[in-house]
């Protein structure tokens, strides 16, 4: 199973006001094929300490298991060669299943949930993007591969327009 690029996201709400529009939203990309929600973990800690955890994903107990060989058998490709490929699919698959068919390993909550104060909450997500396997898929066919790639947010193009700014203003 062709699996797409995997992006970590990191997710803090000082003041959440869930409605639902995060899952709504991850529910119609996956529904595009854009995206695949591999693991999310959403911790909200009350005013009052209590806390509230979401996990959810859009793998069933066979995707999981899939999914879990599949990294497993890179990280078994990358540590022994083609040697390491099957031993490293079984131990994902072995990882997967003792997390209860998650990536983020449950008994880790604790650490997300001493974190954050109380009145806010956290996520972790894992999200595969599915759109990039054909893109992918069409530059080995033409011949290319991958050198180098990186996310380019908002926050670095403002970056970089002040220090465009700073530097125009020390060459005056």
């Amino acid at each position: 199973m062709p699996t797409g690029p995997v992006q970590l996201l990191v997710l803090g709400f000082d003041q959440p006001n869930f409605r639902g529009e995060v899952l709504a939203e991850l529910t119609r990309l996956r529904e595009n094929n854009t995206v695949r929600l591999i693991d999310l973990l959403v911790v909200h800690k009350q005013e009052d300490g209590t806390i509230e955890r979401l996990h959810h994903s859009d793998l069933d107990a066979v995707g999981a298991l899939e999914f879990g060989a599949t990294v497993g058998a890179l990280i078994g490709f990358g540590a022994a060669g083609e040697e390491g490929i099957e031993s490293g699919m079984e131990a994902g698959a072995i990882a997967i299943a003792e997390q209860g068919g998650h990536a983020i390993d449950p008994d880790d909550v604790w650490y997300v949930e001493d974190a954050i104060p109380p009145g806010s909450a956290a996520a972790i997500a894992l999200i595969e993007h599915q759109w990039a396997i054909g893109l992918r898929e069409s530059i080995r066919n033409a011949g290319g591969r991958l050198l180098d790639d990186h996310w380019i947010h908002p926050a670095d193009l403002v970056a970089i327009g002040l220090l465009s700014s700073e530097e125009g203003r020390a060459g005056a």
